[in-house]
């Protein structure tokens, strides 16, 4: 099964707010998850950003691949450089 880490819409018309969810790759965008690991409110200012940094990088580490959307809040909260790091030095 292919996992990916990818983010589900909520809020109301025109006021967005995302889950940061793990789900099957083949389940549709708003559609079944495994897991919750985060959250991403766009509308706020400044823009709020909440992680669970062990899970996302336990999910990595399992073979789970974020979205595009996902890695630049990852890479903007300093996720992907521990995984990388942890990866390496493994």
């Amino acid at each position: 099964m292919a996992v990916k880490i990818r983010m589900k819409r909520m809020g109301s018309k025109r006021n967005p707010f995302y889950r940061i969810i793990v789900a099957d790759s083949r389940s549709p965008r708003d559609g079944r998850s495994i897991e919750q690991i985060g959250t991403y409110n766009p509308v706020v200012n400044p823009i709020e950003v909440k992680i669970d940094e062990e899970k996302a990088l336990n999910w990595m580490a399992n073979g789970a691949k974020p979205s595009d959307t996902v890695r630049n809040l990852f890479s903007k909260e300093g996720i992907m450089k521990k995984f990388h790091d942890r990866k390496n030095h493994s």
